[in-house]
C-alpha cells in the first residue's frame, strides 16, 4: 500500500511513499509544455503546464505515480482495490483513463480551486493502457499551496473530500479514515497525564512517551493515524535541507521494511513482500523532486527548472538504487 503526505515550513512540500512487493522501471520524468499528450477519449493535450514526477514511461506516455505542476499544484494516486469503480465512457462527461488522470488535471489547472471544476464533470473510464497493463485501482490526493483534497470513484458515484490534515493512505474510503481519527484525538506530543483514575498518583515511568497509544501497524488505517499525528506535531527549521529532511522522516514514520509485510510466493516460489520502493518530495513553489529509494537513503534531487520546459520530450532521470556512502576516514 501507499501513503501521501503535504508539509508547510517556508515553502510547501508534496510527496509519498510507494508501497509495493515489485518495481515497474520508474524514473524521474518531467513532461514540458509541448509535449503532446493524447487522450483516449478526448482532445489530446497540446500545450499544458510542464510536469514533475515519478512515472512508468510507456510508448512515450508518462504513467504518472504522482507529480507536481509548474504552478505547484500536486498530485498522487494510490491504491484503493475493492473500492475504485471505472465506468464505460458517458455522454455529457470529460470521460479520462485513469491512467491518464494526473497528466489531465495537473496539465490544466493551475489551483485546487479550479481542479474542483474539472472534477466536477470527469468520469473515470475502464480503459486499460494496454493488455499488459490493465486498470490499477486508485484514488487521489490534490494539493495545492492553500488546500488539499481527495477524490474517489466508486460504485457509488465520484465524490471530492476537503482533507484537514493533508494526508492519505488506502482503504478504507477517505470518509472513514477521518472519522477513524477521531479515535485518537486524545493523543499527544507531550507526556502522558493521568486521566485513568483521578486522584491516584501515575507518573510516566520514561521519556519519549509522546504519542502514547497510536497504533503502529502497517494497516491502511494505521498508517493514516500515524502519519497525521506525526505530520501535524512534526517541527522543522525553515530551509530546504531542514524542511525536507523533516518531510522523509514524516513518510519514514510508516515506510515498510521488506519481510514485515509477507503477501504469499509468486510462481516460482518465492516470497512476495510489500515494501517501500521509493519515497518522494517535491518543493510545490520550487518545482524540486527529492526521492530515496529501499536501497538508497541518500536524498536525490531533479529540478525541473534547470531543463527546458518549452520542449516536446519528456526528460527521465534514472533512479539513483544503489546505497551511496560517504567514507569519513
Amino acid at each position: 500500500m501507499c501513503t501521501a503526505a503535504t508539509y508547510t515550513s517556508k515553502d510547501h512540500y508534496f510527496g509519498r511513499n510507494l508501497d509495493l512487493e515489485f518495481s515497474y522501471h520508474e524514473s524521474v520524468t518531467i513532461t514540458p509544455r509541448r509535449k503532446v499528450l493524447p487522450m483516449r477519449h478526448a482532445g489530446a493535450l497540446k500545450e499544458h503546464y510542464a510536469l514533475i514526477g515519478m512515472a512508468f514511461v510507456v510508448g512515450d506516455f508518462p504513467l504518472y505515480y504522482d507529480a507536481t505542476n509548474e504552478k505547484g499544484l500536486s498530485m498522487a494516486g494510490l491504491n484503493f482495490p475493492g473500492n475504485a469503480h471505472y465506468t464505460k465512457p458517458e455522454d455529457g462527461k470529460d470521460n479520462i483513463a485513469s491512467f491518464e488522470f494526473i497528466p489531465w488535471i495537473l496539465g490544466q489547472c493551475a489551483t485546487v480551486e479550479e481542479a474542483r471544476r474539472y472534477l466536477s464533470r470527469i468520469n473515470l473510464t475502464d480503459t486499460a493502457f494496454s493488455e499488459q497493463l490493465p486498470p490499477s485501482p486508485l484514488h487521489w490526493m490534490i494539493a495545492d499551496q492553500k488546500e488539499v483534497i481527495v477524490f474517489e470513484q466508486t460504485a457509488k458515484g465520484a465524490v471530492v473530500y476537503d482533507n484537514p490534515v493533508g494526508v492519505m493512505t488506502n482503504n478504507p474510503t477517505f470518509d472513514y479514515q477521518l472519522t477513524h481519527l477521531q479515535d485518537y484525538m486524545n493523543a499527544s506530543a507531550s507526556l502522558p497525564e493521568n486521566r485513568l483514575i483521578p486522584g491516584m498518583e501515575m507518573n510516566p515511568y520514561s521519556r519519549g512517551m509522546g504519542g502514547m497509544g497510536i497504533p503502529g501497524d502497517l494497516s491502511s488505517a494505521s498508517r493514516f493515524v500515524k502519519v497525521a499525528f506525526t505530520k501535524m506535531n512534526s517541527l522543522s527549521g525553515e530551509s530546504e535541507s531542514e524542511s525536507i529532511s523533516q518531510f522523509f522522516k514524516i513518510l519514514g514514520s510508516v515506510e515498510q521494511q521488506k519481510g514485515c509485510c509477507r503477501l504469499g510466493t509468486d510462481k516460482d516460489g518465492r516470497e512476495l513482500c510489500e515494501y517501500t520502493i521509493y519515497s518522494s518530495c517535491c518543493n510545490m513553489d520550487k518545482g524540486i523532486y527529492y526521492y530515496t529509494t529501499y536501497e538508497n537513503s541518500q536524498i536525490s534531487g531533479v529540478d525541473m527548472h534547470h531543463e527546458d520546459l518549452d520542449g516536446e520530450a519528456l526528460v527521465s532521470y534514472e533512479l539513483v538504487k544503489g546505497q551511496q556512502i560517504r567514507m569519513q576516514n
